[in-house]
């Protein structure tokens, strides 16, 4: 709270509007669904509505908790208390503003609106020791939950029935119970870098690739592993190791004051040369805290620059269209020495 005051001074804002749901996490103690923050130098409003109020009065109590509803929209509940206590400007998250919710704030907010977006996200790319604690434990429970499911992947068994018992294991071995979201591909659909796990049975010689990870206290785990169930072709080992040979650079390149363009430079050296090298994605690693993708972001467009205390993904990986893909994901937290791998599972190929 203190650092983001420090930055409402910086630019000269009496207040912020906080609309994005996980940075109202970040900010207050509130975990529920439906909130926004209004903060000032003097006073915090959490604003919801009455589905949530007494969870709010109960996590928040130095918030001052205000129902929307009563006053028909959230923008008049923000020009409430904008005309009540004489704010003159609000920075509000215009990443995360739709066009007709800003409309709104034009005509019931009687401030000055000021973009401030990606104020909050600044704050969370630096993780705090109880932050990292969390984030370590949520990897700790998707690696426990991945060494469970190997034993249920075989032939005949679909993506999503894969998919289902790696969510349940998750929860099984200490995950809260909202899940964000999980990959798991099998055979020629392992190229699909985002695909939805579907009914295809696992066959005789598939690659399967499983994305996946958990939420603890909030704090999400990213990790992925590519297995072949039965014996691995020899192109299935050639991709295989080019894939591992991607990810160990681009760990060898992640320290504070990397540049995350010279990461993802690192990373495709392995290919330079190959007739793959066409095949590689070139997002090979994210920021991860209350939401999975987040600064910084390591690609070749990326002007972000790592620090001591970023926890992110590596993740550079290989698709072949009608072939398959290969990735290997771990989550590193980064040191004065370099990075520390958060994740203990095995990257050697698996053979089930």
């Amino acid at each position: 709270m203190e650092q983001l005051l420090s930055l409402l001074r910086q630019r000269g804002l009496e207040s912020i509007y906080i609309s994005s749901i996980d940075n109202v996490r970040y900010i207050s103690p509130y975990t529920g669904d439906e909130a926004y923050l209004l903060i000032t130098e003097r006073e915090k409003f959490l604003i919801t509505d009455p589905r949530y109020t007494e969870q709010a009065q109960l996590e928040c109590p130095d918030y001052t908790i205000v129902e929307w509803r009563r006053l028909g929209s959230v923008a008049a509940a923000v020009g409430e208390l904008v005309k009540r206590h004489h704010i003159s400007s609000v920075g509000y998250e215009d990443d995360r503003m739709t066009v007709r919710q800003f409309a709104q704030f034009q005509r019931e907010v009687p401030a000055e609106l000021v973009p401030a977006g990606g104020t909050v996200e600044k704050l969370r790319a630096v993780k705090r020791p109880e932050e990292i604690a969390c984030l370590r434990a949520a990897c700790d429970i998707a690696c426990r939950a991945y060494e469970r499911v190997l034993k249920d992947i075989r032939v005949g068994i679909t993506e999503r029935e894969i998919a289902a018992r790696l969510s349940c294991y998750m929860v099984m071995e200490g995950a809260d119970t909202r899940p964000y979201g999980g990959i798991v591909l099998a055979g020629a659909r392992t190229s699909l870098l985002h695909g939805i796990p579907s009914s295809k049975a696992v066959e005789y010689g598939d690659l399967v690739l499983l994305d996946f990870g958990c939420q603890y206290h909030g704090y999400l785990s990213d990790m992925s592993r590519t297995v072949v169930v039965g014996r691995a072709s020899p192109m299935q080992r050639e991709v295989y190791d080019l894939e591992r040979k991607m990810y160990e650079a681009t760990l060898a390149a992640i320290r504070p004051g990397a540049a995350a363009r010279e990461v993802y430079e690192q990373s495709t050296r392995p290919l330079e040369g190959s007739k793959y090298y066409p095949y590689h994605y070139n997002g090979i690693g994210h920021g991860v805290g209350l939401f999975v993708h987040e600064t910084p972001f390591l690609s070749p467009t990326s002007d972000d620059v790592l620090e001591r205390g970023n926890v992110m993904t590596v993740e550079p990986g290989i698709y072949i269209p009608g072939w398959g893909g290969i990735r290997i994901e771990d989550q590193v937290l980064l040191t004065d020495g370099g990075c520390e791998n958060l994740m203990f599972s095995t990257r050697d190929l698996e053979e089930l």
